[in-house]
């Protein structure tokens, strides 16, 4: 993994597209986010997003030029953590599918649609950015906790 850019509130890193580059820039990104401060959870959130991005890169779409695939992250100033996977394209744009229950894949971005604010698709044919937002005040398990109305279940059912 080669550093492209790095600040303090944002990274860039070059994953070979392989296997091997997915391990070392979730570790990147577990640890810039934690030296931040930001909650445990809402790292593993991240962690898994961009664990998702990478692999879906790797598995469905080329290189880019380098031979590598470009990862992204930085915190906006709308408290919102921006991450994103930069391949060389393919012949189809990604977009959530709908697996069978026995399928062993196509789960990924029904993944990162749950656990992220929003995501979304941008590029041209040569090159693809798939990008997520993940709130950093609160994990996807902490908001669903919040929405859980406690007082609306009966103990006794």
């Amino acid at each position: 993994m080669v550093v492209a850019r790095g600040v303090p509130d944002s990274a860039a890193v070059l994953v070979p597209h392989a296997p091997v580059g997915v391990s070392a820039a979730r570790h990147r990104l577990a640890t810039d986010l934690d030296d931040r401060g930001i909650a445990r959870g809402v790292v593993d959130d991240a962690v898994l997003i961009l664990s998702e991005l990478l692999s879906n890169a790797l598995r469905h779409a080329r290189a880019l030029p380098s031979g590598n695939v470009r990862a992204a992250w930085w915190v906006r100033p709308d408290g919102l953590l921006a991450i994103e996977v930069t391949d060389g394209g393919s012949s189809t744009r990604p977009r959530q599918a709908s697996p069978s229950l026995s399928a062993h894949g196509g789960r990924g971005l029904s993944i990162i649609g749950t656990l992220a604010a929003d995501w979304g698709v941008r590029g041209t044919p040569d090159e693809v950015t798939v990008w997520a937002l993940v709130p950093i005040e609160s994990s996807a398990a902490d908001r669903l906790w919040d929405e859980f109305d406690l007082d609306a279940v009966d103990p006794l059912d």
